[in-house]
């Protein structure tokens, strides 16, 4: 089914926007990979002759929603550490910004690879990712490495337990 033509406004009132990490390092055992939603953002994505997509969310909003792995399960108060932590060291609770440069959607107007601008941290950078609709429902997946953003990944116990470099953010909308 193709991409519903029109503007559609999404934030968490209709999609969750998400980011996961993974752990690496000689203590990974005792860390866990993180599923964490962005809970304040908003997007508009225009499919018409031209389409676009310009999201907007606040670096503050990272909420931990699942912990995996680790020695023991994820607590309440490691969950609120982790989101401080992201906070003060990692974000800094600045605005994210992503605005497309390109959308080119594919022959049967069910999938499109989208170009972009994404300022993080105080860095802009181009960036590429496919979204796709499946049963009405719009998803994305983007891989970040967070040093091409200028974004130490968060390490611990003498850097033997560290967060990847790499993540993963996704977008799951209904349209």
């Amino acid at each position: 089914m193709p991409i519903k033509p029109g503007t559609h406004r999404l934030g968490p009132h209709n999609a969750t926007l998400s980011v996961e990490t993974a752990r690496k390092g000689a203590a990974a055992k005792a860390g866990h990979d993180l599923v964490m939603e962005v809970t304040s953002w908003e997007a508009e994505v225009d499919v018409a002759k031209d389409p676009a997509i310009a999201l907007t969310a606040d670096g503050g909003s990272l909420r931990v929603r699942e912990g995996s792995g680790g020695v023991a399960a994820l607590g309440d108060e490691e969950k609120v550490a982790i989101e401080q932590t992201i906070d003060d060291e990692v974000l800094g609770r600045a605005t994210i910004e992503f605005r497309s440069s390109a959308f080119e959607l594919d022959p049967g107007g069910t999938s499109a690879t989208v170009h972009g601008e994404l300022a993080l941290a105080g860095t802009s950078r181009p960036i590429s990712f496919e979204v796709r609709n499946e049963d009405g429902r719009l998803t994305g997946r983007a891989t970040l490495k967070q040093s091409d953003w200028g974004i130490k990944p968060y390490s611990a116990l003498f850097g033997t337990l560290k967060v990847a470099d790499e993540v993963e953010v996704a977008i799951d909308a209904g349209l």
